[in-house]
């Protein structure tokens, strides 16, 4: 288990419109070994991730969690009107993630963890040229067509109908009332419900060749990580995402519930603190060494 001497610094990141985002750095324990960036879920807090990056600073690395705007320590005072916008966390707040781990730690390799939409967004960042390694848990840019077909209903409903209707009503999703993950900005909220299976189509016109120019630019190896039990991160859905990275070197592996001993892991699963000393354990190979620790698993089959 990770002793609690591990104690965070409160940050604040300064992105290149102006905007200022809340994050914590965790000291790496003993000689650093790297720089590790960690990007969340879409309406989780960054401080859902502090665990991991606890236990990643007691193994050698320098960790940055931070949230996104609009979201917990980088909410604004009135988030009605804010005019934040999904495809800003990518080109705005993880480039700005990016370029403050390394100059925070200049010289350490730098690496980056993301899961669900955080492990699609680094493409968008034009910093994203400095990442060493990305690890990716779910990630995915919510495609309703690629949900597990058994939920595929009800997440439409959900998440498609619902939430754009409540963002309309209240200028904002009011997803912390409703218990459906945090309250979420108009903008992020509306790019999320209307998504069309190419990502670059809900951008401005303007907009969609820089952003595909910045993802395959991208050259970093990732290991994208596919739950079997995960709704919304299936197969289709993260090799969907990992099409644009076509750049760079990419490995695929699923991870089942009975691989760790459990009966159920979903979406949110791998980042709880009972997943330590394995997936956790198991994450810093990839982190540290460059070694696929789940080359067993491969997502060949994956459906």
């Amino acid at each position: 288990m990770v002793s609690a001497a591990t104690v965070e610094q409160a940050v604040l990141i300064a992105c290149a419109d102006g905007v200022r985002l809340g994050g914590h750095v965790w000291p790496a324990r003993g000689v650093p070994r790297g720089a590790v960036v960690v990007n969340a879920a879409t309406g989780v807090l960054a401080r859902y991730y502090h665990r991991y990056a606890r236990f990643l600073a007691a193994h050698g690395f320098e960790v940055l969690t931070y949230d996104y705007r609009g979201i917990g320590a980088s909410r604004p005072a009135r988030l009605r009107g804010c005019g934040y916008r999904w495809h800003q966390w990518g080109t705005l707040d993880c480039d700005a993630a990016l370029r403050f781990m390394r100059q925070h730690r200049p010289g350490l390799p730098l690496h980056l963890v993301g899961h669900s939409i955080g492990g699609f967004l680094p493409g968008f960042a034009a910093s994203a040229g400095a990442i060493g390694r990305i690890l990716t848990v779910g990630a995915q840019y919510a495609y309703w067509r690629d949900y597990r077909a058994a939920e595929r209903a009800g997440l439409f409903l959900k998440w498609h109908l619902a939430m754009p209707l409540m963002t309309a009503l209240c200028g904002y999703f009011p997803g912390r009332r409703l218990g459906w993950l945090e309250d979420l900005p108009a903008g992020v909220a509306h790019e999320w419900s209307f998504r069309r299976a190419r990502m670059e189509l809900s951008l401005p016109p303007q907009q969609r060749q820089p952003v595909l120019a910045r993802f395959a630019a991208v050259k970093a190896p990732v290991l994208a990580v596919i739950v079997a039990d995960d709704p919304l991160g299936t197969a289709p859905a993260i090799r969907r995402g990992l099409g644009y990275y076509r750049n760079a070197p990419r490995q695929e592996v699923v991870i089942a519930p009975a691989d760790l001993g459990v009966a159920g892991i979903g979406h949110f699963g791998l980042f709880h603190a009972r997943f330590e000393g394995s997936f956790w354990v198991d994450s810093l190979a990839w982190l540290a060494e460059g070694t696929n620790p789940w080359a067993g698993h491969r997502a060949d089959s994956a459906a």
